[in-house]
C-alpha cells in the first residue's frame, strides 16, 4: 500500500520569543498561515523493517538526521508498532526551499505521520498526531493541522484563528540558509529590542482585515538575524503594491502579502538580482492534504 501526501510550506505572520525555557527551548508566539507551495512525499510499506528516504535533491539527509525518519520513528513507538512490521520507504519530492523558514522539513515529518496513520489503520485525530509531531519538531504540530493558527508553548499548542482572506503572497529566499538552532543562540545572546503587537495582530486577524494584518507582520528573529539585501528585498515589494512584508521563520526567507497578482509578478521579475527562490502563492486552509491512495 502507498499513500502520497502533499505536505504544505508555512509562513509566520506573527513570531515573538517569549521567554527561554529551563528545558532549553524557547516560550513562543505565533500567528501562522499555511501557503500553497508544498514537497510530495509518498510512504510504502516494504517487505523487512528498516526506513528508508529517497529525495529527489542532493543535500537532504537520507538517514536518522532526517525529520521524516525521525517522524516514522516517533509514530512506531508512540504505537506500539511491532519491529518486524516497520518497513517503509519514503520518497520526497522537495519544492518547498531547504533551510528557508518554511518549515519545509517539519511539513515532510508532518506528512509521514498522516500517511503512517493510514497505512497502518491507527485512526487517530489530530489531536493525537500533534502530540506525536512534538516530540520531533516544534513546528510539525502546526503542518499536520494548518490554516491559520495561534501556536505558543514551544509551537504544540495551537489555537483557531479566523482565516487569512484571499491574497497573493510573494516568497523570496536568497541563496543560503539559516540554521534554527543558531537563530534561537542569536537571541539567548542578544535579547530583543521590543516585541511584536501580538494582540493588536491577533485583533486584527479575528477582524479579518487583510490591510491591518499586513500593517502587523513582524518577526522577533529580524533584531538579530543579519540576511543581507533584506532591506531592498522588502523596497522592492512595497513600491510594487505590497500590503506588508516580513521574514518567515528564522529566515531568510522574505515575503510579501499582496491583493494583485500582477503586482506580485512584477515584484518576482525585480527580485531576481537578490533571491535564488522566488515563489508565488495563496493561502491554503490545511497543513497536510492526503491525495493518493493505492
Amino acid at each position: 500500500m502507498k499513500i502520497k501526501v502533499n505536505a504544505y510550506a508555512k509562513i509566520n505572520l506573527l513570531l515573538d520569543i517569549c521567554s527561554k525555557r529551563n528545558d532549553g527551548y524557547h516560550d513562543l508566539f505565533m500567528i501562522m498561515q499555511s501557503v500553497g507551495v508544498y514537497d510530495s512525499v509518498t510512504v510504502e510499506r516494504v517487505k523487512g523493517r528498516n526506513i528508508s528516504i529517497s529525495c529527489n535533491i542532493d543535500d537532504i539527509p537520507l538517514d536518522g538526521k532526517n525529520i521524516a525518519y525521525k517522524a516514522a520513528e516517533a509514530f512506531f513507538n508512540e504505537n506500539k508498532i511491532r519491529v518486524t512490521s516497520r518497513g517503509i520507504h519514503i520518497n520526497i519530492t522537495k519544492r518547498i526551499p531547504h533551510a528557508a523558514g518554511l518549515a519545509g522539513g517539519s511539513a515532510d515529518g508532518a506528512a509521514v505521520i498522516v500517511a503512517l496513520n493510514k497505512l497502518y489503520n491507527t485512526e487517530l485525530n489530530d489531536s493525537e498526531l500533534c502530540k506525536i509531531g512534538a516530540k520531533i519538531g516544534a513546528d510539525v504540530p502546526f503542518c499536520i493541522t494548518g490554516g491559520t493558527l495561534l501556536a505558543q508553548g514551544i509551537g504544540e499548542v495551537l489555537s483557531k484563528v479566523k482565516p487569512l482572506r484571499q491574497c497573493f503572497i510573494l516568497l523570496a529566499k536568497p541563496d543560503f540558509g539559516v540554521n534554527t538552532g543558531s537563530a534561537f543562540s542569536q537571541f539567548d545572546k542578544n535579547g530583543k529590542s521590543h516585541s511584536p503587537d501580538c494582540l493588536g495582530m491577533l485583533c486584527a486577524i479575528q477582524r479579518r482585515d487583510l490591510i491591518d494584518v499586513s500593517s502587523r507582520l513582524e518577526n522577533v528573529f529580524e533584531q538579530f538575524i543579519e540576511v543581507p539585501n533584506r532591506i531592498y528585498m522588502k523596497e522592492i515589494m512595497r513600491n510594487n503594491g505590497a500590503l506588508g512584508t516580513c521574514m518567515s521563520g528564522s529566515g531568510p526567507t522574505v515575503y510579501g502579502i499582496f491583493e494583485s497578482k500582477e503586482n506580485a509578478q512584477s515584484a518576482a521579475a525585480e527580485l531576481k538580482q537578490y533571491a535564488k527562490d522566488i515563489i508565488i502563492t495563496r493561502p491554503v486552509n490545511k497543513g497536510c492534504k492526503i491525495e493518493i491512495v493505492e
